[in-house]
């Protein structure tokens, strides 16, 4: 058998595993075409050196990092951000999206609000690492933040929150739980705990991150309830007191109006009663005084728990605008 008979022979085998190899190779892009394309963006991309600086701070890993990367995320001003990001609600301040496998973040500069950007771009992270998320992976996580979020559903606020979320998001009600359990909850399920070591390194640095600065707006909500509720019980004591006091007002200016009379028409039976009524009435006077006093302390006393309390709302109200992406800064001559 001549050799070139055997290399006939052996064509239509090489052929049969050319093809397979073809067809394993076009079934891997395809399944891996999300990946590739993360690949070239993460390489293309050039971070600046503060969004460089939100990896160690947010406690990301090598994974979170590409991911994060992958998505070529821009830190950006007031009206860059309102092109970006969609609003849904105009009453809702958003700091951060995730749109176009991009991710946009509101450059908050506030000093008390440190650590509110890396905990925004980690946030946005884990919508990206959702979105790559096979359906079982999904199913899995789900099952996961359902026993989680039975636990944590009594949080401050946190029920309206997905509320919001289910009316301007629908259907993405396991999104959205997927980046707010990786990035504000401190003690999660190990099942958790294990599950988000695939994007940090260290999840407690970003959980850290926004209790440092959530704690700001708690304390200054508290400060204002407290106020409010001062204020409020003093009015009610004021005017408790000031009621009583008019009414005994009313009645010395009787008993006086009465004397009056009785002591220009001489009905006194005596010098001494006379005396004695009037150091009487004296004595009503003076506590009316003593008692007008303390109503003048208690309203200035308010008044000066109004100041402290206008003080802190106008505060808090500052405070929320530098997370307003809707407010534009002032325009500089």
């Amino acid at each position: 058998m001549s050799n070139q008979n055997k290399a006939r022979r052996l064509h239509p085998a090489i052929s049969f595993i050319f093809s397979v190899l073809f067809i394993g190779l076009a079934m891997l892009l395809v399944v891996s075409k999300q990946y590739i394309i993360d690949l070239i963006s993460f390489n293309q991309y050039k971070p600046t050196q503060e969004v460089s600086n939100i990896i160690d701070r947010a406690g990301l890993n090598d994974n979170g990092k590409f991911l994060f990367y992958a998505s070529q995320p821009s830190l950006e001003s007031t009206s860059q951000f309102n092109q970006d990001c969609d609003r849904v609600e105009q009453t809702v301040s958003i700091l951060g999206c995730y749109k176009d496998y991009r991710i946009y973040i509101y450059d908050v500069q506030e000093d008390q609000l440190n650590g509110i950007n890396e905990v925004t771009a980690a946030h946005e992270m884990l919508h990206a690492a959702y979105e790559r998320l096979t359906s079982k992976e999904r199913d899995d996580f789900g099952r996961l933040a359902d026993v989680e979020y039975d636990k944590i559903k009594n949080l401050e606020g946190f029920e309206d929150r997905m509320q919001y979320y289910d009316k301007a998001e629908p259907g993405q009600r396991y999104n959205e739980l997927h980046s707010i359990i990786g990035t504000e909850i401190a003690s999660i399920s190990p099942e958790l705990e294990k599950y988000y070591q695939k994007y940090f390194s260290d999840r407690q640095k970003v959980v850290s991150l926004y209790e440092n600065y959530i704690k700001v707006f708690r304390q200054l909500n508290d400060k204002v309830q407290q106020l409010s509720t001062e204020l409020n019980d003093l009015v009610e004591e004021i005017n408790q007191v000031v009621a009583v006091y008019n009414q005994n007002v009313q009645d010395v200016n009787q008993q006086i109006d009465d004397f009056n009379k009785r002591a220009e028409s001489g009905r006194f039976s005596s010098e001494s009663a006379f005396y004695q009524e009037r150091a009487l009435i004296i004595n009503q006077v003076a506590a009316l005084s003593a008692t007008r006093n303390e109503i003048n302390d208690k309203i200035n006393n308010y008044n000066a728990i109004l100041q402290e309390y206008n003080s802190i709302v106008i505060k808090s109200k500052k405070l929320y605008n530098t997370i307003d992406s809707t407010l534009a800064p002032v325009p500089a001559i």
